[in-house]
C-alpha cells in the first residue's frame, strides 16, 4: 500500500462517486471525535517541533478540532444534508433555470488544503421546482468534506435529479487547488474545471446554453 501511494505522487486520483466512508463513521458523538482530534493536531505540532506552551498555540488544537467536525467537515455527517423540498410549477416555467456563481470552500482530500471557487447550476423542470437557496445549500453540503472537485460535481447534480425528479441537471465548478497553487509545483494562477451533465444537458444545444449564460471567468480575487 506505501508503495502504491508513493507511486501516485502528486496525482489527482480519485476513488468512486461517493465519498469513502466507513461502516462505522457515525458510532461515536461529535463531541468525542473533537476530543480525539484535538489529542492527534496536539501530537502533530508537538511532532513538528511546536511549543504548545505558547499563548498563540495553546487553543491551536482544539480550534483545529471543532472547525474539522463542525465546519470543514460538516458535510460528512448525512444528519446535516438540507431537506431539498420542491414545489409544484405552478408557472409553467418551461425554460432552463441556471443559479451561477455559488461559492465553494472545500477541502482536498489528499492534501487537505483548501479548493475555492465557484459553482454553476442549472435543471429543467419536469413539474417540480426548488427554492433557490437550496440549490446553494447542495453545494455548500458536498462541499464540506474532503473532496476531489470531480466528485462534488456529481454529487451536486445526482443529489437534485433525485430531489426534483429529473435527469436535467448540469453543474460545472471552477476552483482553485491550494495543493497544487501553494505547494508542489506552485501554480498560482491555474485553476480546475469541472462539469456533469445530465437529461437535456447532453444535448449540445442545451449545453451550449447554459454555458453561454454562465459565460464562465471566475473572479477568484471576489470569492472572500
Amino acid at each position: 500500500m506505501t508503495n502504491r501511494i508513493d507511486e501516485m505522487g502528486d496525482d489527482h486520483v480519485g476513488s468512486s462517486a461517493k465519498t469513502p466512508l466507513r461502516a462505522d463513521a457515525f458510532d461515536i458523538s461529535d463531541h468525542e471525535k473533537i476530543a480525539r482530534i484535538q489529542e492527534s493536531v496536539k501530537d502533530i505540532l508537538i511532532t513538528l517541533g511546536m511549543d504548545l506552551d505558547d499563548d498563540s498555540l495553546k487553543g491551536t488544537p482544539k480550534r483545529v478540532a471543532k472547525s474539522f467536525v463542525n465546519e470543514l467537515f460538516g458535510g460528512l455527517n448525512p444528519a446535516n444534508k438540507p431537506k431539498l423540498s420542491t414545489f409544484d410549477n405552478n408557472y409553467k416555467y418551461g425554460e432552463m433555470l441556471v443559479e451561477k456563481n455559488i461559492v465553494v470552500y472545500s477541502t482536498c482530500e489528499h492534501h487537505l488544503l483548501p479548493i475555492v471557487g465557484r459553482a454553476h447550476v442549472a435543471y429543467i423542470s419536469n413539474g417540480n421546482v426548488i427554492g433557490l437557496s437550496k440549490m446553494n445549500r447542495i453545494v455548500d453540503y458536498f462541499a464540506k468534506r474532503p473532496q476531489v472537485q470531480e466528485r462534488l460535481t456529481m454529487q451536486v447534480v445526482q443529489s437534485l435529479q433525485e430531489a426534483l425528479g429529473t435527469k436535467d441537471v448540469a453543474c460545472v465548478i471552477d476552483a482553485k487547488h491550494l495543493c497544487v497553487n501553494s505547494r508542489g509545483v506552485r501554480d498560482i494562477d491555474s485553476s480546475t474545471v469541472t462539469s456533469e451533465f445530465g437529461g437535456k444537458f447532453k444535448d449540445e444545444n442545451v449545453r451550449r446554453e447554459f454555458l453561454d449564460y454562465i459565460k464562465m471567468d471566475t473572479d477568484f480575487e471576489a470569492i472572500k
